[in-house]
C-alpha cells in the first residue's frame, strides 16, 4: 500500500476515534515502518511489539507455551493469542498479530509451505483470522504480508462503518 492509501487508511481510523497495535512477528517492525510514512499515524497508532521469538511472544504477549509447541509459532492459535495479549497491554481499539514462514528451517510441512502467514485482527471484542501464503523472497512476502494486512484493515472498517 503506498503511503498516500496509507494516509488515507491513518484518516479513517482518525475519524472513528481508533487506535491501533500491532505485534509483528514475521514482518519484524515492517508494518510500523510502513505505517511511520504516513501523515497522521501519531493520532492513532499506540506501537508496535516485535516479537520475533517464541521467548517474546511467551515473556511479552503472554502466548502459552503449551500452545506453541503444540501448534508451532506459525499457526493461527499463537497468532490469536498474540493478538489477545497485544490487546491487554495496549487497549487499542484495533489490534493486529501476524506470524508467518518466511524461509526455511521453521514449522513448514506440505500443508503449510514457506509463505504460509497468519493474521489475527482484533476488533470490537470479534477477531478476524486470516491464512494466505505468499511466493517470492522474504522481501517479496513482507510486502504482500504488508500490503494484505493494511487491505483487511480497510474491509474491516468499511464493514463495521459502511452505514455511518
Amino acid at each position: 500500500m503506498k503511503p498516500d492509501e496509507l494516509t488515507q487508511l491513518i484518516l479513517k481510523l482518525k475519524d472513528k476515534g481508533l487506535s491501533l497495535a500491532l505485534a509483528e512477528s514475521c514482518t519484524a517492525g515492517s508494518l510500523a515502518a510502513a505505517l511511520s510514512e504516513a501523515t497522521g499515524t501519531t493520532d492513532v497508532f499506540l506501537g508496535s511489539m516485535v516479537t520475533y521469538s517464541e521467548i517474546a511472544k511467551t515473556k511479552v504477549l503472554g502466548v502459552k507455551s503449551e500452545t506453541l509447541k503444540l501448534f508451532t509459532a506459525e499457526s493461527q492459535q499463537v497468532t490469536n493469542e498474540m493478538v489477545q495479549g497485544l490487546y491487554k497491554l495496549l487497549k487499542a481499539d484495533v489490534c493486529i498479530a501476524v506470524t508467518g514462514l518466511f524461509g526455511q528451517g521453521a514449522s513448514e510441512t506440505a500443508e503449510k509451505p514457506i509463505g504460509t502467514t497468519f493474521v489475527s485482527i482484533l476488533f470490537k471484542e470479534k477477531v478476524e483470522e486470516y491464512r494466505e501464503v505468499f511466493k517470492g523472497n522474504a522481501q517479496k512476502m513482507r510486502e504482500q504480508t504488508e500490503d494484505f494486512i493494511f487491505r483487511k484493515l480497510n474491509d474491516t472498517l468499511e464493514r463495521h462503518f459502511q452505514h455511518g
